[in-house]
């Protein structure tokens, strides 16, 4: 392998990754000292992504941990589990001290013990024609229908996305069908398998820890720990020029009338008498709201799309840099990490506007939206001397970033936690 070609082994990136997708990972692509991140960013929290397969193994370890433990059936076990949240210490405790309940309260059983069924032959209640015994079966509940009407329940059911939650098909009672007892009535495979594609979903939306990525077509599953955001832009001061004629491009208006206060264009001046005007104004009034911190959301979420091929051209900088023998690829990583904490910023500062619609108006508000016109200060302050890496020194970038993150950490502090 030549030298080039394993130098771009180790240029190899996502073409998605822009920074703010992969905030807790900057340490992995840069040369920086390693610190404990949850004393650095209020923001951490610690997780890991995991496949379908290891999901699976995941659940299948707390299954076997509760059927092992209360001499459960499985697929009784995984029951339980999607009814009490996956926690198997809590569902053994209320199981050895009142079962009988526990079952009740999870649907597993009636309030009622059923008749006994003693007849060689039964009658279904659905298709209201006589069959033997061995064609019959039925839940806890004791309510026996045929095989044929169970499978077609059971095929209409899972039609319509339901899984875990197939009942009894007898009037008022919500005894849940186990996994065991649907399958062995499905004949079809591809009904079966999305049957089990469904549970699947169903446990991982009951768990606490997990959360299917909400990525199109994305197969991951995210386990958290803890239950828990052709123009040209001056980005130093916000300011487009187009046409010899410059404004402001967040509120679109007249650069002149902003004076010092660059950012006062973010924020909403509510009506303080909108109370006492008409329904219909006060619905314009509220659209006008929204749309205001909407379009600002909107802005900044096309400033990450930019900055992402920013991000691209500095790693084809570094490239050309390494390649002229300029330096070492150590030497430039101080630029990927300005973008990456660009993307970092930008991102936080993007969510502070959902933040800020749902505020109520007063002194807390305005403190924030005082620290949110300084955070995007310092974010454009930086943006602009990332753009400009090239010709921008080393310690102005460097000091830019520390002044940037430190305010995205006040106020993530002040308000994140508060």
């Amino acid at each position: 392998m030549s030298e080039e070609e394993e130098y771009d082994s180790d240029m190899d990136y996502s073409d998605n990754d822009c920074g703010y997708a992969d905030y807790y990972n900057v340490a992995d692509d840069c040369d920086v000292e390693i610190v404990d991140p949850s004393k650095m960013d209020v923001e951490y929290f610690v997780f890991e992504c995991l496949t379908v397969e290891e999901v699976e193994r995941l659940l299948n370890e707390s299954v076997e941990s509760l059927s092992n433990s209360v001499q459960i059936t499985p697929s009784l076990a995984k029951v339980l589990l999607h009814s009490h949240k996956w926690c198997v210490q809590d569902i053994v405790l209320k199981y050895r001290g009142d079962s009988a309940s526990l079952l009740v309260v999870s649907k597993i059983k009636p309030s009622r013990p059923p008749a006994p069924q003693t007849s060689t032959h039964h009658t279904c209640d659905v298709c209201m024609l006589s069959h033997e015994a061995d064609n019959c079966c039925g839940l806890a509940c004791g309510h026996l229908f045929c095989n044929l009407c169970w499978s077609m329940h059971f095929e209409v059911q899972i039609a319509q996305g339901i899984s875990t939650g197939i009942a009894c098909m007898a009037q008022n009672c919500e005894v849940l069908a186990p996994e065991d007892f649907v399958l062995n009535l499905l004949s079809r495979p591809k009904l079966r398998e999305k049957y089990q594609q469904f549970a699947f979903c169903d446990y991982v939306q009951s768990h606490p820890e997990l959360r299917f990525c909400p990525g199109p077509n994305c197969q991951v599953v995210v386990r958290a720990k803890e239950p828990c955001a052709k123009r040209v832009i001056c980005t130093s001061c916000s300011t487009v020029f187009c046409c010899k004629h410059d404004f402001c491009w967040m509120c679109l208006g007249d650069w002149k009338t902003h004076g010092s206060e660059y950012y006062e264009c973010s924020r909403f001046k509510e009506n303080p008498n909108i109370a006492q005007e008409s329904v219909l104004v006060q619905a314009r009034e509220a659209l006008k709201k929204y749309l205001h911190y909407y379009e600002r959301w909107e802005n900044h979420c096309k400033s990450l799309k930019l900055e992402e091929q920013t991000l691209q051209n500095i790693k084809a900088h570094i490239h050309k840099k390494v390649m002229d023998c300029s330096g070492t690829w150590i030497d430039w990583q101080y630029l990927l990490h300005a973008a990456f904490l660009l993307a970092k910023c930008r991102y936080t500062l993007q969510y502070t506007y959902p933040y800020a619609y749902y505020m109520e108006p007063g002194p807390r508000k305005e403190l924030f939206e005082y620290q949110q016109a300084q955070l995007e200060a310092e974010i454009e302050n930086l943006s602009w001397k990332v753009e400009r890496a090239e010709t921008t020194h080393r310690g102005e970038l460097e000091n830019q970033m520390d002044v940037a993150e430190k305010r995205r950490g006040t106020l993530l502090k002040d308000f994140l936690k508060a």
